[in-house]
């Protein structure tokens, strides 16, 4: 049995079809709603905050994989992830399940510094500290021989269907819209952007590959790390329009807007690596997996807008 945990979101998604693919028919998908993807998953309704739920949706699995994703909200995490990751590990230590935890870069620090596994933890806001402490709880863990896990990073989003992303917002959905694009403080600054369902598959790859845990990986992105200069350059020749106007918004229109709009104040934290180049090295994943095809930006670009 494979559980999925956080199963309908854009990632628990993807990786279901992943695991059915390629591993597994024996998958069972754990939310407060499930739904199924496939009509032979086992859905089971679970508040992970609740350790008697969390124990109970863990049970009898080989493998959890830990997805869930919660609102841009600080409070919310600060309340929830801390207890969600505690009750999973107890719960995998208790069952001897095998945990993959998929976390994303909140904690690194906002410079033009490459992003490696071996990064510092230097968190600029609430949600950063919040994912900074659950990753050194499941690291904790996993040195202290408690249980057998393994950690897949993912830099922001991008991607088709339910993915939620500040590029995917801001940029691409309203190109479908037949707005103009809003580029959050500059379009000339490198971007690493990960496609979902590569996520979604390079986890549930290393989640069954043995040898990869007790580790942290960072999931593979396309090597060219376009500017959303480009990125909109290319929408524009996908959809078949000569050029597509943009806007920067500045940091002052974070900060400003913040004051009244929630969404706006959640995002400052991030803002500076918008700043300057946001270099994600995944190389660690490219040398040990050298077979897997990620999507292209130009590949991923085609799929949202057509």
């Amino acid at each position: 049995m494979h559980t999925v945990l956080g199963a309908n979101g854009p990632i628990g998604e993807e990786l279901t079809r992943e695991l059915y693919r390629r591993f597994t028919h024996d998958i069972r998908l754990v939310s407060r709603n499930p739904t199924k993807v496939h009509d032979t998953d086992h859905l089971v309704k679970a508040d992970l905050t609740d350790p008697d739920a969390t124990d109970r949706a863990v049970e009898g699995s080989e493998i959890a994989y830990l997805t869930v994703g919660l609102p841009m909200d600080s409070q919310l995490w600060e309340q929830q992830f801390p207890a969600m990751m505690r009750n999973v590990i107890n719960a995998c230590a208790k069952h001897g399940t095998k945990l993959v935890f998929f976390d994303n870069t909140y904690m690194y620090p906002g410079t033009t510094t490459p992003q490696t596994e071996s990064t510092r933890f230097e968190p600029n806001g609430r949600k950063g500290r919040v994912r900074a402490q659950i990753a050194k709880t499941l690291l904790n863990a996993m040195h202290a021989g408690n249980i057998n896990a393994v950690i897949c990073r993912a830099p922001e989003f991008y991607g088709p269907g339910k993915t939620k992303s500040l590029t995917n917002s801001l940029v691409f959905d309203r190109i479908k819209a037949g707005s103009r694009p809003l580029v959050p403080v500059s379009a000339k600054t490198a971007r690493s952007l990960i496609w979902t369902p590569d996520a979604s598959r390079a986890m549930a790859l290393i989640g069954n590959t043995p040898d990869a845990y007790g580790q942290t990986w960072h999931l593979p992105v396309d090597p060219h790390r376009p500017t959303y200069d480009e990125i909109i350059r290319a929408a524009a020749q996908v959809i078949g329009r000569r050029r597509i106007r943009y806007t920067v918004l500045p940091l002052a229109a974070f900060t400003i807007g913040g004051r009244f709009i929630d969404q706006l104040k959640e995002v400052q934290e991030l803002l500076p690596r918008y700043r300057g180049d946001n270099i994600f090295d995944a190389s660690k994943f490219t040398e040990r997996f050298p077979d897997f095809i990620v999507t292209s930006y130009r590949e991923g670009i085609t799929e949202i807008l057509t």
